[in-house]
């Protein structure tokens, strides 16, 4: 009567089967990403699972139908204490093109029942990796330290004109911290603006909100494992919309070796004096040329000298 044969009516049958069966199985993938990822968004979890049976939307419609969208939420709390000793911004506008050619450090809070930790975090802006981190009760100088000392060992590579950036906290300026970064060739950089120092701030929200704060934590010790396994997260499995191919940023620094200047993605650095600097067509480029509010970066002009 309805012009619609068995056969159709069986096939029908028989694809919804399969396609509930491939449904069945995405989604305890997608719960094995969640545990280890909790804050995963649905868009970010289909470019890291990559179905080859079904679209980008029509996954991210089928995810949030399901209930799998994430709920971020944001606190604010003050951690830095201004040091006396004041370093100038030296990364305005700086063009990378390379690793271990600027870290941006920075250090966030973490609260469990009424206590307060403290976690910092050093990043290497081009590759966007996790090179360093502390979990501590306290904000002394000790534990930014110990993160920087994680990170000289993990960068393995020379570090010589290196930039090191931050806000200006005291912790940063303590002698025995500076004394370190200068003894292996690095340059201190400080900036007074939060957007100078955006991107180690972006890890610091990506590790409470994406990771931490879907865990029970209910003391230091349990703060410090699920930072670790957080680190190790974003490291080797998180993709970043950034990077080459969606890679990781463990992935990222593996094949720098592999990419020719030339093919290598450029980035640039906001800038303080100039929030509107796009491009640079060469090193000197990437600096504003007004109202400059910082020295000229050391590793531009030695490169360009050389």
């Amino acid at each position: 009567m309805l012009g619609i044969s068995k056969q159709s009516v069986h096939q029908h049958n028989q694809r919804k089967l399969a396609f509930e069966a491939r449904v069945t199985q995405l989604l305890i993938e997608v719960d094995i990403l969640r545990s280890e990822h909790p804050g995963c968004g649905v868009e970010k979890m289909y470019y890291t699972l990559r179905p080859d049976w079904i679209g980008r939307d029509r996954f991210i419609v089928l995810l949030i139908q399901l209930g799998y969208r994430v709920k971020k939420s944001k606190s604010f709390t003050r951690t830095t204490i201004s040091s006396c000793y004041q370093y100038a911004n030296l990364i305005e506008g700086m063009l990378l093109w390379d690793k271990n050619q600027l870290w941006q450090s920075d250090i966030t809070f973490f609260r469990v029942q009424q206590e307060y930790y403290y976690l910092v975090f050093i990043t290497d802006v081009y590759t966007k990796r996790i090179l360093g981190y502390q979990v501590s009760d306290h904000l002394r100088a000790q534990a930014n330290l110990a993160a920087l000392k994680m990170a000289i060992k993990n960068a393995g590579d020379n570090i010589n004109n290196l930039i090191h950036h931050s806000d200006r906290g005291s912790q940063y300026g303590e002698r025995e911290y500076t004394s370190l970064l200068i003894k292996n060739g690095a340059h201190i950089s400080m900036g007074r603006k939060a957007q100078g120092n955006a991107y180690a701030e972006r890890v610091n929200g990506i590790i409470k909100n994406e990771y931490l704060d879907y865990r029970i934590i209910n003391s230091l010790t349990a703060l410090k494992k699920y930072t670790r396994l957080a680190v190790n997260h974003y490291n080797s499995k998180r993709i970043h919309y950034s990077l080459p191919d969606r890679m990781t940023p463990d992935n990222f620094d593996k094949n720098l070796i592999y990419l020719s200047g030339q093919k290598r993605p450029k980035v640039i650095v906001y800038a303080e004096g100039n929030p509107r600097i796009k491009e640079a067509s060469n090193l000197l480029d990437s600096l504003p040329e007004k109202n400059l509010q910082a020295h000229v970066c050391p590793m531009v002009m030695k490169v360009n000298s050389e």
